[in-house]
Parts: structure tokens; C-alpha cells; sequence
């Protein structure tokens, strides 16, 4: 990590939120659209850096259900996740990566702690596998659905510069077919 990261990181306690970066701001917009570095997890800095990020999307001002290293100035791939389908708080995972996407998608509202009031429909694969470390290095993989896969596609995205505004509307409908689109079809049967 970088000097500048590491002052970051550790400029205050692990119960104090980060400022969230917003694309309203140009300055946070060019780190926000930086694709994001791998991280080592035997960083001294990555546990304190899970932890601040857990008060940032915990907090009043910001209550997410995920968040990207980036959205805190920080471009390492590092996201926290709300696990919505374990029905726990929220697990961290490093150096995430989408292995395989289902074809089959689903279409949601999302909208995004660093872009104020908008809010747009997007279509997400509703089946994804990841693979990510956890803190000791060891190389793990996960097949996640229906939400909380959304929610992982959008803070990987975050690490890849790509933020859920840049899909738009018009989605192609080639490749994929809505998963309501195929539950109406299966159940005319």
C-alpha cells in the first residue's frame, strides 16, 4: 500500500467512519474510476482497514448493505458485504474476483453510497461463483444468489472502476434472459 493509503487507514481508531468518496466530486470520481490493486493479506494495515470500513457503511450517514475499498480512497480490492442470504452482518472478502455469472438475470433498483439520490434498474447475473482470500491468504470460493449476488457484482465493479450508472437502461437482451422472463415460461407449461 501507499504511504497516502496507509495515513488513511490509520488516521483514526477502527470505530471511526471514513468519509465516503462521491462522484460529485471530481477529485473522488478519478479514484473512484481507478481499476483497484490487489492487496496482501499479510498487510499489518488490512485488518484496520476492514474494520473502519465496517463503521463507514454501518454508520448513520451511510447504512449499505456493501461497500469497496475505493469509495474510501483506499484502491485495493477489498469489499465488506451485507450477507443477506446467511442472515448475518456483514463479511469481508479480499482480492474478490467473479469466476462464472449465470446467464439467467435479474432486475433491481440500485443505487450507491458515492452517487447521491440516483437510482436505476439493473440487470445482474442472478447466480455468480467468486473466488477471494481470506486473511490468511488461503485461497477460497463461494457460489452466491439472488441479492446478495447482486450486491457482490456491484461492489466488484466498484473495484474495477465501474459503477452501477454505467449500465444502462437498454441492457442487451441477447445473451440473457430475465429470470422472471423464465419463470413465466416454465410455469405456462
Amino acid at each position: 500500500m501507499s504511504t497516502e493509503e496507509i495515513s488513511l487507514i490509520n488516521e483514526f481508531g477502527a470505530e471511526v467512519p471514513f468519509r465516503v468518496l462521491q462522484t460529485t466530486n471530481e477529485i473522488d470520481l478519478k479514484v473512484l474510476r481507478t481499476v483497484c490493486d490487489l492487496i496482501e493479506t499479510n498487510n499489518l494495515d488490512l485488518a484496520h482497514l476492514i474494520q473502519r470500513m465496517h463503521a463507514t457503511v454501518t454508520s448513520e450517514q451511510s447504512k449499505g448493505v456493501g461497500i469497496a475499498a475505493p469509495q474510501v480512497g483506499i484502491n485495493r480490492r477489498v469489499i465488506l458485504v451485507q450477507r443477506v442470504d446467511k442472515e448475518r452482518e456483514f463479511e469481508f472478502f479480499i482480492n474478490p474476483k467473479i469466476i462464472w455469472k449465470s446467464e439467467i438475470l435479474r432486475e433491481g433498483e440500485e443505487g450507491c453510497l458515492s452517487i447521491p439520490d440516483a437510482y436505476q434498474p439493473v440487470k445482474r447475473s442472478l447466480v455468480i461463483t467468486i473466488q477471494f482470500q481470506n486473511l490468511e491468504g488461503i485461497l477460497r470460493t463461494e457460489t452466491i444468489e439472488g441479492f446478495a449476488a447482486v450486491i457482490f457484482q456491484h461492489e466488484i465493479d466498484h473495484l474495477n472502476g465501474i459503477l452501477f450508472t454505467d449500465y444502462s437502461e437498454s441492457q442487451s437482451y441477447d445473451e440473457y434472459r430475465l429470470a422472471n422472463e423464465i419463470h413465466t415460461l416454465y410455469y405456462k407449461k
